[in-house]
């Protein structure tokens, strides 16, 4: 199939694991706050971009995007990876997506652990995978091609869950851990949608978080999510809410400074207030550690 590769030659060695560096308290960085960013110039500590947003050369994106990374570290993070769709990967966006990174010069890129299409077709959603050596072994090859193409450890992200397959050989959070293992990436832990898997699947969110590895984790996503009364659902359109603030804390107790941020991506509030979950993400950080990097 044209513009797709079945395999890499994978020859990039895997690396010593390294705590990533800590960039402290960030933003998903959104049109709606281009303006506002460039001219007040936010007390944030980075910026995470959506990778397919700035792919176009050209235009206001990029622009942007290039004025406000005089300022602020920027991170990259996609949804078009498709790491276990049983697809060839797509050379011509990973082709794209070296090129911007080329040109962002991010502290690391990012995608998630999910597929989102098949036979060619973008279903346009974060779609589950079943715990299963198979998959393991399917998705760890991929990541391996990918960081040999791309140079680099990539991180990936837990999505939320809102079903689970009778095929599973074992809980996400193991499935989780032998992926990162194996393919010498990191986890970008994204602790809202654990919390939302464990109330749609009744597991306790702590066992999902103690079995994380600090030096493995390099950033946390915090966002607000959608409660239907028997199910939530992760829609980044509200505030985070207090069980997911408790369930962040317990994180960073448990695995020390890591690089967080706060996710909006509807239903946008003036840009003070996501600068206040920045804050208070910030404070319980400070307040658990006290240590002088928060100050």
């Amino acid at each position: 199939m044209p513009g797709f590769i079945s395999l890499f030659r994978y020859t990039m060695e895997v690396p010593q694991y390294k705590k990533m560096p800590f960039l402290g308290f960030g933003l998903g960085l959104r049109p709606d706050y281009y303006e506002e960013i460039l001219t007040q110039k936010p007390d944030l500590d980075w910026f995470e971009i959506l990778t397919e947003n700035y792919l176009v050369p050209g235009g206001k994106p990029l622009y942007y995007l290039e004025k406000i990374r005089e300022h602020y570290p920027i991170v990259m993070h996609g949804v078009s990876l498709s790491i276990g769709s049983t697809d060839p990967l797509d050379i011509n966006y990973l082709k794209q997506l070296k090129e911007l990174a080329s040109q962002v010069e991010p502290s690391w890129i990012s995608d998630h652990l999910c597929w989102t299409g098949v036979q060619g077709l973008n279903m346009h959603d974060l779609l589950p995978i079943p715990y299963t050596q198979q998959a393991i072994q399917h998705i760890v090859a991929r990541i391996q091609q990918i960081q040999d193409y791309l140079g680099r450890p990539i991180l990936i992200e837990n999505v939320s869950s809102y079903l689970t397959f009778k095929q599973s050989e074992m809980t996400e959070w193991e499935f989780v851990l032998e992926i990162i293992k194996q393919a010498g990436c990191y986890v970008l832990l994204d602790v809202n949608n654990i919390y939302v898997s464990s109330v749609n699947h009744q597991f306790n969110p702590m066992d999902y978080i103690n079995a994380m590895p600090a030096d493995r984790v390099a950033q946390i996503h915090l966002a607000g999510h959608s409660n239907y009364g028997d199910y939530i659902i992760d829609t980044h359109d509200a505030p985070v809410i207090q069980p997911v603030w408790d369930l962040y804390a317990a994180t960073i107790k448990r695995l020390g400074n890591i690089s967080t941020m706060v996710e909006r991506d509807d239903n946008m509030p003036p840009l003070e207030e996501l600068l206040g979950e920045v804050h208070r993400a910030r404070q319980i950080s400070q307040q658990l550690l006290n240590e002088e990097v928060f100050a």
